[in-house]
């Protein structure tokens, strides 16, 4: 078989070695009659390519007519005709007409008819039911029966009529008070209608509920206070809510303890309430502690000294959930399942002011900044959470994107921020002040967590999660789960078992559903101690920030108690 070369022609940079180059001498120069002349600087040379072994391709390439369908690049201006011209090869010896002809579908080729679909879907269903339809291929404006195909006497017969038509011209419009298929019938009735005896029945059950409804939005219950000491004040003037300095240790300042021990034994008992539901210590000091109690009541108490009750808040119906001391701890805010959020005065034991939605708040928490300790949010049971001004008594924002009731609202990245948890077992982290969530964590596998701390460093937030496991999650910007801290070995579940940090990151402390004391070492997540604290749910345990030992927690079993 004879073998035809193609030239084709390339530029390359003079500093460039060149590829293997033919003489110009011994190229016929009609087979260089096609190619195109490049406005370049560059020097031309030329290469020997292999081609298609057949003649045609030759004849063609001398003619300048023919491209190589499988080069990859082309290295000269071909032309149009160049470029489309049809692909050269060896003549199908068994090419038939048929087989030369177009073809588009299996049978042959379809020409495009634009027919509208209803129009084709209409002739297709008449022809189906009736046996006709219009014949595409004559003009229909003339309505005479070539016009038809099929069973063309049944289309005189129906005078062309299509289905649809069928339909409307026919029977059903015929049926006495027949008014449409979702109509009632003229003299159909409506459902049963409570007879005159079942009417005041009725009247009488629909009075009632609505009196229960208006029991229900009663007034606030009156509010008290009992004062357990004898002087308000000592020899200087000073209240209670002063600083002790007689304690061996500096009260006033945020220094925490360098080095933190595990706490032994029981040193001190508080008891006055029935049922404890949460504990707060004083901010900053830590001198003094608020409890509330599922008796409605709300107490103070002595951290040290005689270690006394100072005074019994009372003012509310049903049980206290939760509390909440402004910076100072001049004021603080007690929820209770009576549906009010009351702002009392710490040391006068006044109630300054009282709030409600008609729902009941399940937390509360001041804003911490300077700045906006006149603003409060609360975790409400009907999925929201929403924010009061203290001055006006107004809400000014409601953050509504939970789909339960939110159990826990705590404030991280230098209080620009705050991170909520609800029945719906997610975790969401807002912008104060903007009512749209910008973090929102939830996974398949996370249970509700109705107890969240921040610790004391600012980093880390430890939420009780209902599979018996304290997780942590980053408090800064990712708010991502640390899988390598996950506490586990205690027994919380159905119970909001409040956690808390030692002042120096070593420990995590929590109580649990058994009245236990659970103690777990940062670092290693090994669970270090188990104390036998309440007869019942131990519901909280915090650590005292300035003390390296001092652990108080509380129960259900009515009993607050300290362990150094």
């Amino acid at each position: 078989m004879a073998m035809a070369a193609t030239l084709v022609s390339y530029w390359c940079d003079s500093d460039n070695e060149t590829k293997s180059h033919v003489n110009p001498e011994k190229v016929d120069p009609d087979a260089l009659a096609h190619l195109q002349p490049l406005k370049s600087g560059k020097t031309m040379s030329l290469t020997v390519l292999n081609s298609a072994p057949e003649v045609a391709v030759k004849e063609a390439v001398e003619t300048g007519v023919h491209l190589d369908p499988s080069l990859k690049e082309v290295t000269y201006n071909p032309t149009y005709e160049t470029m489309f011209a049809p692909e050269f090869g060896p003549v199908n010896p068994y090419k038939s007409q048929q087989m030369a002809a177009p073809r588009n579908m299996l049978s042959g080729y379809a020409e495009p008819a634009h027919v509208n679909n209803f129009m084709f879907e209409q002739q297709r269903r008449t022809f189906s039911t009736f046996g006709y339809a219009l014949d595409p291929s004559v003009d229909t404006s003339q309505n005479s029966s070539n016009s038809y195909i099929g069973a063309v006497d049944e289309a005189e017969k129906n005078k062309g009529l299509t289905v649809f038509e069928e339909v409307q011209g026919g029977e059903a419009n015929d049926i006495d008070n027949y008014l449409g298929p979702w109509a009632k019938y003229v003299d159909e009735k409506d459902g049963a209608k409570p007879s005159e005896e079942e009417q005041k029945e009725l009247d009488e059950i629909t009075a009632k509920r609505q009196k229960k409804g208006r029991n229900k939005e009663e007034a606030p219950a009156e509010e008290k206070t009992i004062l357990h000491v004898k002087d308000a004040y000592d020899y200087q003037g000073r209240s209670y809510l002063h600083v002790p300095q007689d304690v061996g240790i500096n009260l006033r300042t945020a220094d925490i303890p360098d080095k933190c021990y595990l706490p032994k034994k029981q040193i001190h008992l508080w008891s006055g309430h029935t049922k404890v539901g949460c504990v707060l210590l004083f901010p900053v000091s830590g001198h003094l502690l608020l409890s509330c109690s599922m008796d409605c009541k709300v107490k103070l108490w002595e951290v040290y000294n005689e270690r006394r009750c100072i005074r019994t808040f009372i003012g509310h119906s049903k049980a206290v959930r939760d509390i909440c001391f402004n910076n100072t701890g001049s004021q603080y805010m007690s929820a209770a399942y009576d549906r009010y959020l009351k702002l009392w005065d710490t040391e006068t034991g006044q109630c300054i002011s009282r709030f409600t939605n008609r729902k009941v708040p399940y937390c509360v928490k001041f804003n911490p900044d300077e700045d906006k300790q006149n603003l409060f949010v609360a975790g409400m049971s009907d999925k929201k959470i929403v924010q009061w001004d203290v001055r006006t008594g107004e809400v000014v924002q409601e953050y509504d994107r939970h789909l339960g009731a939110v159990n826990a609202i705590t404030f991280v990245d230098e209080n620009r921020r705050f991170v909520s948890t609800s029945d719906d077992k997610s975790l969401r982290v807002w912008e104060w002040d903007i009512p749209v969530d910008f973090k929102y964590i939830a996974e398949p596998s996370m249970h509700s967590m109705p107890a969240v701390t921040l610790s004391p460093n600012g980093k880390w937030l430890a939420c009780q999660s209902m599979d018996n496991q304290i997780l942590i999650f980053g408090a800064q910007n990712r708010f991502r789960l640390n899988k390598k801290k996950i506490f586990k070995g205690h027994m919380v579940a159905g119970y909001a078992c409040q956690v808390d940090f030692s002042p120096d990151m070593s420990y995590v402390v929590s109580g649990d559903a058994d009245g236990k004391l659970n103690i777990w070492d940062w670092k290693t997540t090994k669970l270090y101690h188990r104390i036998k604290a309440h007869d019942k749910v131990c519901i909280s345990a915090l650590w005292h920030p300035h003390e390296t030992s001092k652990v108080i927690t509380c129960g259900w079993d009515g009993q607050i108690k300290l362990w150094d």
